[in-house]
């Protein structure tokens, strides 16, 4: 049997995919433990949100919902197990993998996006390479707009901060 051209719908997709998939997955490392989590929470909240928007090209914030979702529910199973095994030791593979070798000053850089809270890193990360609006990413996270805002502003003065330390 031979394979069939690819249809305009699958093209929109692969192209809707190149597009945005790689900051989806950066979205889905964030919210997850490890590089395998995230990865299989990526790939689950793409199906799903296929599948919500009955095979169109699903909404961003849908996309991003979707995966906070399934990374809260994936978490919280792997609490549970660790409760059940009282096994609370073991190594977490990093959330946070850089992919790049090119100077001490981005390591620093992304040692420091880690370490924010939780609550400022995501919106940070969700603005700068999700690209979302604040009223956006209030409608996500559930926190009022003022305070998506402010989380976001808190961060970029604690990664300031950080910075400074590298200046002679």
């Amino acid at each position: 049997m031979e394979d069939s051209p690819p249809t305009a719908e699958s093209r929109l997709w692969q192209a809707w995919l190149s597009e945005h998939g790689e900051w989806f997955l950066l979205y889905a490392r964030q919210q997850t433990r490890s590089e395998a989590d995230a990865k299989d929470v990526f790939q689950e909240a793409l199906f799903d949100a296929w599948r919500r928007a009955s095979g169109a090209i699903p909404d961003k914030a849908l996309v991003l919902a979707t995966i906070r979702r399934r990374a809260i529910d994936l978490g919280r199973s792997a609490d549970r197990r660790v409760r059940r095994e009282n096994d609370f030791g073991g190594a977490r593979t990093p959330w946070f993998v850089t992919d790049f070798d090119a100077g001490d000053t981005r390591d620093f850089l992304a040692t420091a996006v880690r370490d924010l809270p939780e609550n400022l890193r995501e919106v940070l990360i969700l603005r700068i390479w999700g690209e979302m609006s604040f009223p956006e990413i209030a409608s996500l996270t559930g926190a009022p707009v003022p305070t998506a805002t402010s989380r976001y502003r808190y961060a970029l003065e604690r990664l300031r901060e950080s910075l400074a330390e590298l200046q002679p």
